[in-house]
């Protein structure tokens, strides 16, 4: 596989691509139509902030499985585009966690008490000691606006150095604040006119960009600003103004809406204001970090397997990812197996989970089972795009979950839909670790999931099996192996044929000729080769 490398990051996580043995290419000065070229052949992209990874990228990056942001910031890829082309978003968040909150707690420090103010004094051969009158934190109020990785990092390292806590974050609970010892307001002025302090720790989306303008920085009157998190969340114009008016007593910003910051930015009038290069993940060690877990993401996407940064891919906690690990290939193959027995448009797809594994999230199983179910359609899918695919065409997704279950510790149940016509796949794990689909349409089976199967309904009558035995033989198709379920003695029955190889046309017309055979239908999953001669 080729990985591309369009920002520098730490050779150590190079050197674990190239340890995997997959060619990595770097190349930090392409742009433009350069860019799509280098793409165009990549699997995987890796960038920081420099890059911008565009709708245009992705058309041209027609092979690419992943995108990988050696840091936590992504407003320069358009996740959107990335889902639309199936392509995998993944950051790596823990890397630079603790370097960029104890960078935001250097700058509190800084601004509180005019430390690079006094330097440039000083070093310029002023002993200015009596025009610098500091302000202690302890006993002050920090309000945070966002309790992301990094504001609780922040909230830990300035609640022991004696300040109360104050938190805006509306997608945080009552209960969470409670744990870090914050008080949650649910309003963003009111957070700030509480505080002597504030930082700032959200994303910059949409619905933040220009977030702390005029009228946010007035409720913080005779406080200080800090900002680590990420340019364009502050209007920095009035910002500047704020400062110089007196209406704040400081502010310390590492990072800004234009990088490098322009020469004409108010911000550099300003004596008051502190300010840094985007230094916040700037240490030896996050930088390895980052580069290390980002290649991690990569090898992860490599190999098929989640990648558990993902942004535009469900999601799930590391520690409850062993347990749920084995159902996502159930799932799959549920969705496979139902997708091939359904004739018709699919309308709807139900994933439906019983006993243990109902406890647990579950979305990323889902998707895997609607990446199943659309596979055999011949849609270019995977676990990223399978639910934006389903909600662009109009197919319904409901996910049902129940901890009883009457045969199985765990059973996941996938059924499609086309209007009054449905079929419903149930598959589990034997000894925790072997698939098996274990019921179709209601018929109880013990059927290995694998390369080439035959789906026979018949009646249930001496004669019907070896009737089709000899059929495969007579086309020179070896049966691997067989289970067999039926509803009542002479009713119908439904026969899973595990084959060496698939099977011709003229064998199902014979199959069907005979009036005990009800239906015939091939199923293909992965181990299987290609369709057999005629």
């Amino acid at each position: 596989m080729k990985v591309l490398v369009t920002d520098p990051i730490a050779d150590a996580g190079l050197d674990r691509l190239r340890d995997a043995g997959h060619e990595v290419v770097t190349d930090y000065e392409s742009e433009g139509e350069a860019l799509l070229d280098a793409v165009a052949d990549a699997n995987a992209l890796i960038v920081r902030s420099g890059t911008d990874v565009n709708e245009a990228v992705f058309e041209a990056a027609t092979e690419l499985v992943i995108v990988g942001r050696a840091g936590i910031g992504v407003d320069n890829i358009d996740i959107e585009a990335a889902t639309d082309h199936g392509v995998i978003v993944a950051n790596a968040p823990e890397g630079n966690v603790r370097a960029a909150a104890e960078h935001t707690v250097a700058m509190t420090f800084a601004v509180a008490r005019s430390i690079p103010q006094a330097h440039g004094r000083l070093v310029g051969g002023e002993w200015a000691k009596g025009e610098f009158l500091g302000t202690e934190v302890n006993n002050k109020t920090l309000t945070i606006v966002g309790l992301g990785r990094v504001g609780q990092e922040v909230a830990k390292r300035l609640d022991s150095l004696g300040m109360d806590l104050v938190v805006y974050d509306p997608y945080i609970s009552e209960e969470r604040a409670d744990r870090m010892g914050a008080e949650l307001v649910e309003d963003l002025h009111d957070a700030l006119a509480a505080g002597d302090f504030a930082t700032i720790h959200t994303p910059l989306l949409p619905e933040t960009e220009g977030m702390i303008g005029e009228a946010e920085l007035a409720q913080l009157e005779g406080g200080y600003l800090i900002n680590c998190a990420r340019g364009g969340i502050v209007e920095e114009d009035a910002l500047a103004k704020a400062v110089d008016d007196g209406v704040l007593a400081g502010a310390a910003l590492d990072s800004f809406a234009e990088e490098p910051l322009p020469d004409d930015s108010p911000l550099l009038d300003v004596e008051e204001i502190v300010l840094t290069p985007h230094l916040g993940a700037s240490t030896e060690a996050a930088q390895e970090n980052v580069a290390v877990d980002t290649a991690e993401a990569v090898l992860a996407a490599f190999d098929d397997e989640p990648v558990l940064t993902a942004l535009n891919a469900p999601s799930v906690d590391e520690s409850a990812f062993p347990r749920i690990e084995p159902y996502i290939d159930v799932a799959e193959t549920a969705g496979k197996v139902a997708a091939q027995l359904l004739d018709g448009r699919i309308t709807e797809v139900e994933a439906t989970y019983e006993g243990d594994i109902a406890a647990e999230e579950v979305d990323l199983v889902t998707a895997s089972a609607l990446k199943g179910v659309f596979e055999p359609l011949e849609w270019q899918v995977n676990a990223v795009n399978a639910p934006r695919l389903a909600e662009e065409r109009g197919i319904e997704v409901t996910e049902s979950k129940t901890r009883q279950t009457d045969d199985f510790q765990s059973l996941v149940r996938v059924t499609v839909r086309n209007g009054d016509d449905e079929i419903a796949v149930e598959g589990t794990l034997f000894a925790g670790e072997d698939a098996r689909i274990v019921r179709i349409d209601g018929f109880r089976v013990d059927a290995v999931p694998y390369g080439h199967m035959l789906v026979a309904r018949n009646t249930d009558e001496p004669g019907v099996i070896g009737l089709i035995g000899t059929v495969l033989g007579d086309h020179d198709v070896n049966i691997a192996g067989m289970f067999n379920g039926r509803e009542t003695q002479g009713g119908e029955a439904l026969t899973v044929y595990n084959l060496d190889s698939a099977v011709p046309d003229a064998a199902v017309e014979e199959l069907l000729a005979d009036d005990r055979v009800v239906e015939i239908t091939e199923i293909t999953l992965d181990g299987a080769d290609g369709r057999a001669d005629e």
